[in-house]
């Protein structure tokens, strides 16, 4: 190892080199190492993001409805809803998203993402890691997640970075996202990287003025634990252990029970997590939804320190974006108005915070909605064409890449996949296209498979 760093001393910062063995670790060899530098030296807005608020619609929205309207479309495609201009000269977003519209100047829409597959449960997988199921899994219908997935985003971030304090690097906000059957959409658990890489879940209703955080109250009953004794926290879990193996968790809980107290017991975790410190205007602003205040607490704990934070759009009085029947009324009367008002007063929050120039805000789902309106004035699952949204560290504000067809039902230009999102999101954390994971057998898998959207990146 001496001679490997003399050898390369110009190549390489002092830091560089501390850093070595580390990088060494995820995957990355000398040779792929020398290569992130140069990528990173070519590439636009590496490594701008410390940190991604994740936005999952659900269902998937439609595009006609958000930001690919089709005024001059076929009659049973456009739909009754009128387009209106942006604050980007040309652009135009569904009039139902007066608010996002006003931020056109910070978004970059892509309108050409496309793949096939039509099944809620497994185009999630994807959706949120860049990585697809095997044919023979896709002939299977809907099927539970298995610790053989590819891991998503805030996993594999947890694995490479964590938070570095006392604060979880990955935390979801909402409930675990499932199909009407029960049926746990893809993509939300570690995969292959194992239980300790899970999301710290806050799973619960936010409305109300105090609201107390479940998911930081002492689990198994243990409100005795005195957390601040750190010296006696083995002889405390071990006293613990009969509960815990009734569980039947003992093996995954024990070499991160430190970690889980930790947490609990750090007041700096608990202050991001309180809620009742925004002031009533602020909280207004982000809507008395559940959406909304879900937003207003992602903001809060990327501010705190969390790197990734996933907030779920579903099981809210507006329910799901999945709208089979009467999609007008849902998205005129529910589903855009709390999306609109909360987007935006996120994207408002963060500008005023400067937190925006590192903080990257992505409006994802697993596809779109049919052009054609249904029998029951509904729209049915669509992947062959639709549209997400990003916005904040290093992307392109008021960049429109892409374009449907007429009837918003396949790209006329440019097409790009869930992999090449993916993509896009790691070169934005300025994590190497080389990097590689390993699951449980050891075995390598490359993390990054698509090819970023250059054209988002500013």
């Amino acid at each position: 190892m001496p001679d490997l760093i003399s050898n390369t001393s110009e190549a390489f910062a002092r830091r560089d080199v501390l850093r070595l063995g580390g990088l060494m670790g995820l995957g990355l060899t000398l040779p792929q190492l020398l290569e992130q530098r140069a990528f990173a030296g070519k590439r636009s807005a590496y490594g701008k993001a410390k940190r991604v608020i994740m936005l999952f619609l659900h269902g998937g929205h439609p595009q006609q409805e958000t930001f690919d309207p089709k005024p001059d479309g076929p009659e049973d495609v456009r739909g009754p809803f009128r387009a209106i201009s942006t604050t980007v000269p040309g652009t135009k977003f569904c009039e139902l998203l007066p608010k996002i519209a006003s931020h056109a100047g910070s978004l970059a829409i892509v309108r050409s993402m496309t793949h096939g597959n039509t099944n809620h449960v497994q185009a999630c997988l994807p959706a949120q890691t860049g990585h697809k199921h095997s044919s023979a899994l896709r002939s299977r219908g809907d099927f539970p997640p298995s610790d053989t997935d590819f891991p998503p985003i805030g996993a594999v971030i947890d694995h490479l970075r964590g938070s570095g304090s006392s604060l979880p690097a990955w935390v979801r906000i909402g409930p675990l996202m499932r199909r009407s059957n029960g049926t746990t959409l893809h993509g939300q658990t570690p995969g292959f990287l194992g239980a300790a890489h899970s999301s710290f879940a806050v799973d619960q209703k936010l409305l109300g003025e105090d609201v107390q955080i479940e998911a930081l109250k002492n689990p198994l009953g243990l409100d005795d634990i005195r957390l601040t004794e750190r010296a006696n926290l083995r002889r405390q879990f071990n006293s613990y252990t009969k509960q815990l193996q009734e569980l039947g968790e003992t093996k995954k809980l024990a070499p991160y029970f430190e970690r889980a107290v930790s947490l609990l017991a750090s007041n700096k975790t608990k202050a991001a997590f309180d809620l009742a410190q925004e002031k009533p205007e602020l909280r207004e602003a982000y809507g008395k939804t559940e959406f909304g205040q879900r937003c207003l607490l992602a903001r809060r704990l990327i501010e705190a320190g969390v790197p990734m934070v996933n907030v779920s759009y579903c099981h809210t009085p507006s329910g799901s974006w999945d709208t089979h029947s009467q999609n007008a009324k849902k998205m005129k009367e529910s589903l855009a108005p709390t999306l609109d008002q909360s987007v935006a007063a996120l994207l408002t929050d963060l500008q005023q915070r400067g937190m925006l120039d590192e903080t990257l805000v992505v409006i994802n789902a697993e596809f779109g909605r049919t052009p054609k309106i249904n029998k029951n004035l509904g729209r049915d699952h669509w992947p062959f064409v639709y549209s997400l949204a990003l916005a904040g560290a290093g992307v392109q504000g008021g960049a429109v890449y892409g374009k449907s067809d007429k009837s918003a039902a396949y790209p006329l230009e440019n097409p790009r996949d869930p992999a090449d999102m993916a993509a896009t999101i790691y070169h934005l954390l300025g994590v190497s296209p080389a990097t590689r994971v390993y699951d449980s057998a050891g075995r390598p898998h490359s993390l990054v498979v698509g090819s970023p959207i250059e054209e988002l990146l500013s």
